[in-house]
């Protein structure tokens, strides 16, 4: 046996001393106690082991096949919960938390500089230990693509916390749902959707074990290592922005220089290019820094559709970075930059092409209070305010006085007044106003009107809701420009059929204008056409006929009677062609910029801006205000006058109010000329229709001018 063994070849005292090694071991196996991780699995590989804790059940299960596959899979439960002694469980004593810091120096060192550690420190009990972010007895490494700490399960992870409304609000957290704007951001999106390990996950901007507050100077997120940060992924913006006007700032520790995260933010960042609500914003972030520079520019159509503008409206119109740049940002007075001598018309160009060195001239941000700088736009804006006030206390004041002494009037013999009224509704025997193709152009001139005003004035009151409301009925800016300029179309035709219907009176007429010995025109007989009555050409019995109705205002007098055509609706006739010339000639230059610049500095644009936009409001202002009351306010009118429409007066009416007219054509033989009957009852109805419509828009659009304007007086 021992020959087979190979004893037989030993010397003796080596069989001695193996038999001797072989039988202590044996007994050494025999005695050893059994690990010490099997021990305590032996309670708590049990689901259902629990404690009670501050009065809640707490689980001590550990799942033994989870830390097997753990990093720390080779170690014993004793070499972390050092503070367990030989008598646990049953010496009652509850293991205190377990201390990273043992094999770990070098990161707990770090965790307690980190907001982290010192909000922990400082007893918070919320605050994210090592456990928190990296597992209990499952932690695997770090690059594992099951780890909670991996690049792409770090988001979710750290929003346990940060997403969590409970803690967000107990420590008022500045980003309470910063877990949901990382996730639509294009860094979650690359991250998260596209698998794209390169993209920014948390720590990339954050750190790892030394997180720490942004006014912290050492934290990457910092105002002043913002941008290195970023630069870490974005070398070569990194790069353009450091020589900016922005980048020289920050190297100079001014606060004013804007970072990364002030344009495009912290957790929400989206690429440029694919959202338009990035170029709307863009111009709020820019204003937040140069807010006197945005208030000017919302002067502009550039700023005003922005300002209201939805992403296909916004990329018709240029934000500050098409003019200004994006990281590259320069002074103007740098070669390079945009805006420079040399390179600001083929900035203008990539929205105007064929602009100017004349169109570069054109002032987007200026300020027509300021003298100094603007004179001439300082000028043209005192003159047309001055206008506005002028004509709204001139024209307001009469039509009070006239309110009043109608109402005076109506109180003081109510009976006569109502069957005065009706009798002039009511009255068959009808004379003609207005000829059908007068009628006609009216029309042009109403549904014209209107468009432009609801097109309009949602721009120059751009700062409310319901210019907001109306320009997305329309379905933008772009729909509502376009619309705006049809109604321009539009008023241009009826301004070039009424001048030819004009020039054609005149030329059927031309001999009235010459003498008829010598065959010459004489001055005289173009005196006395002008003067006719049945021109809109102001006289003087115009004159005479303002004192006297202004007279019977005061009751000094009797109410006057009235021509074919009264003072206020010569007026009203006149105002027209210059409202045309000044709201048509503005509009025109604002329309094709670049054509008028060449016969014009590139500031003459601000011009017509200022003209264009205060001679609407007064339009707008005057129509539905003074000639609504003379047309359809008045007492004896309300609720609406149908002249327009239907193009005859009752004679009745002509007796009461323009009697001369009457008597004039009775003189001359003409009454009989003007006497109408036809078929007016029949479509009177539908007339009215329109005419409420028109009227009712006019009226919501006066209450809404009224509201903005308020409104932006008192903030």
């Amino acid at each position: 046996m021992t020959q087979q063994l190979g004893i037989r070849s030993m010397r003796p005292w080596r069989v001695v001393l193996s038999v001797f090694l072989l039988g202590f071991t044996s007994l050494l196996l025999q005695a050893a106690p059994p690990k010490a991780n099997e021990t305590c699995f032996g309670c708590h590989s049990s689901s259902d082991f629990t404690t009670e804790r501050n009065g809640k059940q707490v689980s001590l299960f550990v799942h033994e096949q989870k830390f097997g596959g753990s990093v720390h899979k080779a170690m014993a439960c004793r070499d972390c919960h050092t503070d367990l002694s030989q008598k646990h469980p049953d010496d009652g004593v509850a293991p205190k938390p377990v201390s990273c810091a043992a094999c770990h120096p070098d990161q707990d060192k770090v965790y307690q500089g980190s907001i982290h550690g010192m909000s922990k420190a400082m007893g918070a009990s919320a605050a994210a230990t090592c456990k928190d972010c990296h597992g209990h007895h499952d932690i695997i490494p770090v690059k594992h693509a099951d780890s909670p700490v991996y690049k792409m399960n770090l988001p979710l992870t750290c929003s346990r916390c940060h997403a969590n409304t409970n803690v967000t609000a107990e420590y008022k957290m500045k980003y309470p749902t910063v877990g949901a704007q990382y996730v639509d951001s294009i860094h979650g999106k690359a991250l998260l959707k596209m698998g794209l390990i390169v993209a920014p996950s948390c720590n990339d901007c954050h750190g790892v074990h030394d997180i720490k507050r942004s006014v912290d100077r050492s934290s990457p997120i910092n105002h002043a290592n913002v941008a290195k940060t970023c630069g870490k992924c974005h070398v070569k913006v990194e790069e353009v922005y450091n020589t900016s006007i922005h980048g020289e700032l920050l190297a100079k520790g001014d606060p004013r220089g804007p970072v990364c995260i002030q344009c495009h933010s912290a957790h929400q960042i989206q690429p440029p290019g694919v959202t338009g609500n990035f170029k709307v914003l863009a111009d709020q972030t820019c204003g937040g820094c140069h807010q006197d520079r945005l208030t000017h520019y919302r002067d502009t159509y550039h700023g005003k559709a922005m300002a209201l503008g939805k992403a296909n409206a916004a990329s018709a119109v240029a934000a500050c970075y098409d003019c200004h740049g994006h990281h590259d940002v320069l002074r103007t007075s740098n070669p390079k930059s945009r805006l420079a001598p040399g390179n600001i018309v083929q900035t203008c160009r990539q929205c105007h092409s064929g602009a100017t060195e004349s169109f570069a001239k054109f002032a987007p941000h200026a300020n027509p209070l300021d003298r100094k700088n603007y004179p001439v736009l300082n000028i043209v804006f005192l003159g047309m305010t001055g206008m506005l006030i002028s004509v709204f206390t001139l024209f307001g004041g009469h039509t009070l006085l006239w309110l009043f002494r109608s109402i005076w009037l109506y109180r003081h013999d109510s009976k006569q007044f109502r069957e005065a009224k009706v009798k002039t509704q009511e009255d068959e025997e009808q004379f003609t106003r207005f000829q059908p193709f007068e009628r006609f152009l009216h029309f042009l001139v109403v549904t014209s009107f209107l468009l432009l005003t609801i097109t309009g004035m949602p721009l120059k009151f751009y700062y409310t809701d319901w210019a907001r409301a109306i320009f997305n009925i329309f379905g933008g800016a772009d729909v509502a420009r376009s619309l705006h300029h049809f109604g321009a179309v539009i008023t241009f035709l009826y301004f070039i059929l009424h001048v030819g219907s004009l020039l054609k009176h005149v030329w059927i007429n031309r001999g009235f204008l010459r003498d008829p010995g010598t065959g010459r025109i004489r001055l005289g007989r173009i005196w006395l056409a002008i003067a006719d009555p049945d021109s809109m050409v102001p006289t003087i019995q115009d004159w005479r006929d303002l004192v006297a109705h202004n007279k019977w205002f005061f009751g000094k007098g009797e109410k006057p009677q009235f021509d074919r055509w009264t003072y206020w609706e010569k007026f009203d006739y006149l105002a027209v062609f210059w409202g045309i010339f000044a709201i048509g000639v503005s509009g025109l230059i604002m329309w094709f910029p670049v054509f008028f610049s060449r016969f014009m500095p590139g500031w003459g644009i601000n011009v017509a801006l200022i003209v264009h936009s205060d001679e609407a409001l007064l339009a707008a202002g005057f129509i539905f205000t003074v000639h609504f009351f003379n047309t359809h306010f008045r007492l004896e009118k309300f609720p609406m006058d149908t002249v327009i429409f239907s193009g005859r007066i009752s004679k009745s009416e002509m007796l009461h109010e323009r009697k001369r007219w009457y008597d004039r054509l009775l003189a001359e033989g003409k009454l009989g000329d003007f006497a109408v009957k036809d078929e007016w009852q029949s479509w009177k109805g539908i007339a009215r229709s329109f005419g409420y419509v028109f009227f009712g828009l006019g009226l919501i659009l006066l209450v809404l001018i009224i509201f903005a304007m308020s409104s932006r007086l008192t903030h």
